[in-house]
């Protein structure tokens, strides 16, 4: 499978392409910018800005690494890939929720695990979207992206409910300082944690994820 013509051919060299950084050839081919998505019925071009958006992620460690190969070829083959009733592999949204009190969790109901916000992409949505939505109405919180726009903090690819696989995008949202207030028929269970608290509970595709927005808020 070719995963970027002009840059690599193979998943190794895939693995290194995307584990060198800023100083390797992705940045010297300008693929830092995290450009727009077509409306949800474009396919060809939401996929095409899609693979884009992923293949300009710096990975913040070997799984976000591997979940972003596994993202390529997962997107390269499904027909639908935001559908979550075309196929049990399908493309989420989530968000890592911060503030001045910390960070956003709740309680999974099925999974019984701290996670982040975030879930299924519906149509007519997208990823970015599906996040926003999908973490007002698990919180009960009004958030926002930043104001330069949404921004891709990290990828993760994990088994999910129901025998289905998520490529999960996590995008950054912004809240104030109000106590989530999650409505009937959500998890009961969520709250801000201090970042320590966050990252010390948190499922093991996640902490990356926390330290590295974290870092990137140059939190303490």
């Amino acid at each position: 499978m070719i995963y970027r013509r002009e840059l690599v051919a193979t998943k190794e060299d895939f693995l290194t392409f995307l584990t060198k950084g800023p100083t390797g050839p992705r940045h010297a081919a300008g693929c830092d910018a995290l450009s727009g998505f077509g409306r949800y019925g474009d396919v060809i071009d939401t996929r095409l800005e899609l693979r884009t958006a992923v293949l300009a992620r710096v990975p913040v460690d070997q799984r976000e690494a591997r979940s972003l190969i596994d993202f390529i070829e997962h997107l390269d083959r499904l027909e639908q890939p935001f559908s979550e009733h075309a196929d049990p592999v399908h493309v989420t949204g989530s968000a890592i929720v911060t503030g001045s009190r910390g960070v956003v969790l709740h309680l999974h109901k099925r999974l019984g695990i701290w996670l982040q916000p975030g879930g299924h992409i519906e149509a007519g949505e997208l990823p970015w979207e599906g996040a926003l939505r999908e973490t007002q109405e698990e919180t009960g919180l009004s958030v926002a992206h930043p104001l330069t726009g949404p921004e891709l903090v990290h990828v993760d690819v994990h088994p999910g409910p129901r025998g289905h696989t998520h490529l999960d995008l996590r995008y950054l949202l912004l809240a104030g300082d109000d106590d989530p207030a999650p409505p009937a028929g959500e998890s009961p269970d969520a709250r801000w944690f201090s970042w320590d608290e966050a990252i010390a509970i948190a499922d093991d595709g996640l902490i990356g994820a926390l330290r590295s927005v974290r870092a990137r808020l140059e939190l303490p």
